[in-house]
């Protein structure tokens, strides 16, 4: 028989164990929460750049050749030109952004009627309209104001550079 004061002594190098484990423990469940965002911080939210704006939207259909193009160029230079052909990805550089923000300008873009219809019909008349800075102009042949004609020479050079062929 074990007499009874042995019987009531625990080693105290086994309290000391488990309390390490138990510290250690603890331990590690507060470095996983914390590591989970149990604890309630917040990670600052991921800033994502916008998305770019649509600098002008050009529409060309009809026409003899009967074309069908489209041109929407964004405000960072990326641009898409579809014709009948196909579409293509392009990028303009800054000067060539500037080129046409200036063609628009000279214009007066802003100040011009919404609607040139031709003063005649005809089939094969060719249908153009562009949008620019929440204005859309549409004309056709034999009626686009001369101060127009420049920036519809210019988007045409855009398209016809995309190189899509037919």
């Amino acid at each position: 028989m074990i007499p009874e004061t042995q019987k009531r002594s625990i080693p105290t190098g086994g309290i000391r164990i488990r309390r390490t484990i138990l510290a250690v423990f603890i331990g590690l469940i507060i470095l996983w929460c914390a590591g989970a965002g149990c604890l309630g911080v917040k990670t600052p939210p991921v800033s994502r750049p916008a998305a770019p704006a649509v600098f002008l939207d050009y529409y060309r259909t009809g026409g003899i050749a009967g074309f069908d193009d489209r041109l929407v160029l964004f405000d960072n230079g990326a641009a898409v030109v579809a014709t009948k052909a196909g579409s293509r990805e392009i990028v303009l550089n800054s000067s060539e952004m500037s080129k046409v923000s200036d063609l628009f300008s000279v214009a007066r873009f802003s100040m011009l009627q919404n609607n040139y219809p031709a003063p005649r019909g005809g089939a094969d008349l060719i249908q153009y309209s562009v949008s620019y800075q929440g204005k859309t102009v549409t004309t056709e042949d034999s009626a686009i104001p001369p101060s127009l004609d420049p920036v519809l020479v210019e988007l045409n050079r855009i398209v016809r550079d995309a190189g899509i062929r037919g």
